[in-house]
């Protein structure tokens, strides 16, 4: 009797699917849903960037998009980006994201006020990109900033004693100036990551990497000249990438979807810092540390170098 009801239960499922596949397309019920996610702040692997203020993860990245990925109503994403960039791996694994997005469901970029450098790059992931006419973009290009700390320790008297078992061991700790030959080096590696920053950009806006060369200077570009050398797409805010979406997706009438990122406790929302760096600040204050304090122990806890796709401060000064 077990074997009679499974052997039905097949046989149902079996007439089902070929009742499906004989159906036109338009009459297989779908969703009209145009997905929102907000990504905002500077780019890491989480927990490497100053006291304050918001990150964008690969992991909360991954976790939006999967969302929208696995929800069958869901036919378009809109991906809304304020960020001046930040760490190169991180990027390159949110890119990895976009792109692995794209391949099931349209993927629209809408930009706020900044979408540079790193902002800009995993932006190219994306089927269109949308920008505000003041928006700024573009930075593209490539930063390695190595603190020199050695006079900051004469200062304080302390005689720092290093032991290393490798040439260029201690290249990095920011102890002592970079020899002539290991600054070659650094420069080497920033050439690696700005030419892997060209193609991405080269591949994603359909453009030649002699072009993409010259439009790749660090500078920062508003939306209306993006969109003159083909950085964007269109000039426009979010209702217009949700508008973009909704028409690459095939639906009329999109009901808009906005997802919220993970929650956080009214004291983050007010000071715009998660809790453990509100802790590890009040605590470092208890300590009896002043502001200065910690500038100088955050330079002295410098352990490596961190290759950023950044837009410099120096440049929105």
């Amino acid at each position: 009797m077990i074997m009679r009801r499974r052997k039905i239960t097949v046989t149902a499922l079996a007439v089902l699917l070929v009742m499906l596949m004989l159906l036109p397309v338009g009459c297989v019920p779908v969703g009209n849903k145009v997905a929102v996610v907000s990504l905002s702040g500077s780019i890491s692997s989480g927990g490497t960037f100053p006291l304050f203020g918001s990150s964008i993860t690969p992991g909360l990245v991954r976790q939006q998009l999967d969302r929208a990925a696995s929800d069958v109503s869901v036919r378009a994403v809109v991906i809304r980006v304020n960020s001046p960039g930040g760490v190169v791996a991180p990027c390159q694994e949110i890119l990895k994201e976009v792109e692995k997005l794209r391949q099931w469901k349209p993927v629209v970029i809408s930009m706020g006020d900044m979408a540079t450098s790193g902002g800009y790059y995993i932006s190219v992931g994306a089927d269109r990109i949308v920008a505000l006419p003041g928006t700024m973009t573009g930075s593209i290009g490539v930063i390695l900033q190595i603190p020199n700390t050695e006079g900051l320790y004469e200062k304080l008297g302390v005689d720092m004693q290093v032991f290393t078992a490798g040439k260029y061991k201690d290249m990095y700790a920011g102890l002592r100036k970079l020899t002539p030959e290991e600054e070659e080096i650094s420069q080497a590696m920033v050439d690696t990551y700005y030419e892997q920053f060209v193609d991405v950009v080269a591949e994603g806006r359909g453009m030649s990497r002699d072009r993409v060369r010259d439009l790749a200077t660090g500078q920062i570009y508003t939306g209306v000249r993006a969109k003159e050398l083909g950085l964007i797409d269109e000039l426009g805010g979010l209702d217009t990438a949700i508008d973009l979406a909704a028409e690459l997706a095939g639906v009329m009438a999109p009901a808009v979807e906005y997802y919220e990122s993970p929650s956080k406790s009214l004291l983050e929302l007010l000071l715009g810092a998660d809790l453990s760096s509100l802790a590890r600040a009040v605590e470092l204050r208890l300590m009896g540390l002043s502001a200065q304090d910690m500038v100088l122990l955050q330079a002295l806890s410098y352990s490596s170098p961190e290759p950023q796709y950044l837009v410099s401060p120096a440049s929105l000064s």
